[in-house]
């Protein structure tokens, strides 16, 4: 129990720590910009979603909603030893699975229409997602390079089908509104807000958010209680063990990329059938960023899923407070560099706790060993 809680402690510390010095390097970086106004930018910055008010943590929570889902998917596959760099391809083409299902099946009533979309969005980002597994599971090809092939296939593949279906919106260069398909706030929306004067303004957040934690749990649990979950993370650490031990290991790298893709295609539902959105997808030439920066949020939580909603809520919030920043004429690529530090330190403290562990790790067995010699001689 001492040891679990060691190791916990250790994975807290190394991302608090990563975020202090990210946060540093982004003062350095605005006293570059405008020593005049640092100090005050790295506080916009710190007060995140604050800034706004009610609507500004609102607002927080809305855009936390597809991270933490993208955050699942990369981090449910590194816990089984693949790294799915496809997250936004299967975000996409979840998205408009279940865009285009709320504008054909409106012959369900709105309460069951989102949710029946939101499980076609899984669905089809579960197949998405089986095509890399079945690569590395079949034919051994690294899941990295399947993975970017099968993202700018998916993004092309939805910009053809936006044009060629019924769901296009050709003056708008988008599909059409499906607002009667939109995901119910919950009451969200009278829980985060801000007074202008005698209007309210209501922030983007919708139940999307509590469905996203629920997940994140539910894949904790899977993860640590189940014999599925075991198989998983057994392949994950060493393949070469759990295939003697007589786990399938095939079958679980084919899985493992399935989950992952279903997790990823449910955040391109969450995100596309939500009202701020405007309940439509545009023609882009660009994959989306929200998939990309699922890896972020899956290296800032380690891979575990509760840390996941954590870093989720945490890029969402310093990213809102990069908006905030931009009052005081900062550039807006400033936050993503911050961003970026905060990942790229995330990364080096999780090496040195590494090496830390390492050393410990032998000292403790060269000190039993020791112990035990000393219990043998008479």
């Amino acid at each position: 129990m001492n040891r679990i809680k060691r190791f916990l402690a250790a994975n807290a510390t190394s991302s608090l720590i990563a975020i202090v010095v990210g946060l540093l390097f982004g003062l350095c970086i605005l006293l570059l910009s405008n020593p005049a106004q640092a100090l005050r930018g790295l506080g916009i910055i710190v007060s995140g979603g604050f800034n706004g008010g009610g609507k500004g943590i609102g607002q927080v929570l809305y855009y936390a909603t597809p991270l933490i889902m993208t955050g699942l998917s990369v981090g449910f596959a590194f816990k089984t030893g693949l790294f799915n760099i496809g997250a936004p391809g299967q975000l996409m083409v979840g998205a408009f699975a279940a865009v285009y299902a709320g504008a054909n099946l409106t012959f369900l009533p709105g309460w069951l229409l989102w949710f029946v979309a939101l499980l076609i969005g899984m669905l089809a980002g579960g197949l998405w997602g089986a095509i890399p597994g079945l690569f590395k599971a079949r034919l051994n090809v690294n899941e990295v390079i399947a993975c970017i092939m099968c993202n700018y296939i998916g993004m092309y593949g939805v910009n053809y089908l936006i044009k060629n279906t019924n769901v296009y919106d050709s003056l708008k260069y988008q599909t059409i509104n499906i607002g009667q398909a939109a995901i119910p706030k919950w009451g969200l929306d009278k829980v985060f807000y801000s007074m202008k004067g005698n209007f309210v303004d209501s922030a983007s957040v919708n139940g999307g958010i509590l469905i996203a934690i629920v997940l994140a749990v539910l894949m904790h649990f899977v993860l640590n209680k189940t014999k599925f979950g075991y198989e998983f993370k057994a392949c994950g650490y060493n393949r070469n063990a759990s295939r003697y031990a007589g786990i399938n290991e095939g079958r679980s790298i084919l899985l493992s990329m399935v989950i992952a893709g279903m997790l990823a295609g449910i955040g391109g539902g969450l995100m596309y059938l939500s009202p701020a959105s405007g309940l439509h997808i545009r023609v882009e030439e660009i994959l989306s960023p929200q998939g990309f920066n699922g890896i972020p949020v899956a290296l800032l939580g380690l891979s575990s899923p509760i840390g996941v909603i954590f870093s989720g809520i945490f890029i969402a919030y310093i990213s809102q407070g990069g908006y905030y920043l931009q009052r005081l004429n900062y550039m807006p690529e400033v936050i993503d560099i911050i961003i970026a530090a905060i990942i790229y330190f995330s990364a080096f403290s999780l090496l040195v706790r590494n090496v830390i562990a390492a050393v410990v790790k032998r000292r403790d067995i060269k000190r039993e060993t020791a112990n035990g010699r000393e219990e043998e001689t008479p």
